[in-house]
């Protein structure tokens, strides 16, 4: 995507009066005023990790129930230290991870390009490894990674059972386990199981502030006070101790505030909203349901004529319906990643299959 797409689709959604996917794009001055609004911005700001920045790190190992926490600028860097620190704990540099893996799809490569490490997948198939393929594997691992969700196969999660079989497993080879939680805040309906009682599970566990929550971005790396320790000096060295970073740190506050609460309810109308896409005519969801609020949608068109008609839609109707879509393996299909947020919970199932119906029209 451009940039003039990425500004034309924003605006689109702006000007949108309904939004069936996604969250209404907001200005600068919308979460500076946001942020005033919930927070004392009279008192000092933070100096390399001092002040706010300690006060997220603190509230966020409590959420997780972990030894200690440490705010990162983004979870690419986060993670890196993360499967640093396991190699060179265990002196294993390999790293058992799912090739759809946010390391492997989404950070070009930074565990292996900057660390040296290398990885071995457990499984080629759409979900999270089971215990039964960690075993199978037949080269020792230092550190097995579970993206929970797992994006890029359709936000996919195992069940409770399965999470703490195949972790199991992975400490039964004597290698530690590390939780990319970027959504952590959306697994504990399906799961059944609160943020601290997934964690607890794991060695350590990253979380991100914009996915989900809505903040501006920033992520955390949680776990042992030795690891933290050891990340905070990483952190230093990969040029991440940033001087102030108090209006990240203080949206992501205002995130964990607001809108985590709200995720349980997203995740449960998700399923009403992927249940009225799937009556649509060539119409597929995955998963069904939903396992978190987002999913992923299939029709069977080409993407670009699908994001013509989004925004034709858009600019008719006042209604963003779902965007973003990208082609698919098969020729003529396409899919697209649907989140379920505020906006959302406004559509019932007619208002969905109503508004599918006028979205494949323009399709044609």
């Amino acid at each position: 995507m451009t940039d003039e797409e990425r500004q034309q689709r924003i605006t689109a959604m702006r000007d949108s009066q309904r939004i069936l996917s996604g969250a209404r794009p907001t200005t600068m001055a919308e979460q500076l005023a946001a942020l005033a609004a919930r927070t004392d911005l009279d008192r000092t700001p933070d100096y390399y990790g001092t002040g706010p920045v300690r006060d997220l790190e603190d509230h966020v190992a409590d959420l997780l129930g972990t030894e200690a926490a440490v705010f990162f600028p983004t979870g690419t860097m986060a993670q890196q230290v993360a499967l640093r620190y396991g190699a060179e704990l265990l002196g294993n540099p390999t790293v058992a991870l799912h090739p759809l893996g946010h390391q492997e799809v989404h950070e070009r490569h930074a565990f292996s390009a900057l660390t040296g490490l290398r990885a071995i997948w457990p499984t080629t198939a759409a979900r999270n490894p089971t215990a039964a393929e960690v075993t199978a594997l037949d080269e020792p691992f230092g550190t097995l990674v579970l993206e929970l969700p797992l994006r890029d196969a359709g936000f996919v999660l195992p069940t409770w059972d399965e999470l703490t079989e195949v972790i199991a497993a992975a400490h039964a080879c004597g290698a530690r386990v590390h939780l990319d939680g970027a959504r952590i805040w959306d697994c504990t309906p399906y799961l059944g199981h609160t943020e601290n009682e997934i964690a607890a599970l794991a060695d350590s566990v990253y979380v991100s502030y914009y996915k989900s929550i809505g903040a501006l971005s920033g992520a955390t790396l949680a776990g042992t006070a030795e690891l933290v320790a050891y990340a905070r000096a990483w952190r230093h060295r990969y040029g991440g101790n940033v001087f102030q970073q108090w209006p990240t740190v203080l949206a992501a506050l205002t995130g964990l505030a607001t809108q985590r609460p709200r995720l349980p309810g997203y995740v449960a109308h998700a399923h009403t909203v992927a249940a009225a896409l799937a009556q649509l005519p060539g119409a597929r969801v995955h998963p069904d349901p939903p396992h978190t609020h987002q999913f992923r949608m299939w029709l069977p068109h080409p993407a670009e004529q699908l994001n013509d008609a989004t925004m034709v839609l858009a600019a008719e109707d006042k209604v963003w319906f779902v965007g973003g879509w990208q082609d698919g393996e098969m020729p003529g299909t396409a899919y697209a990643e649907v989140t379920v947020a505020e906006p959302a919970t406004e559509w019932s199932t007619e208002d969905i299959v109503a508004a599918g119906e006028r979205f494949l029209r323009i399709v044609g």
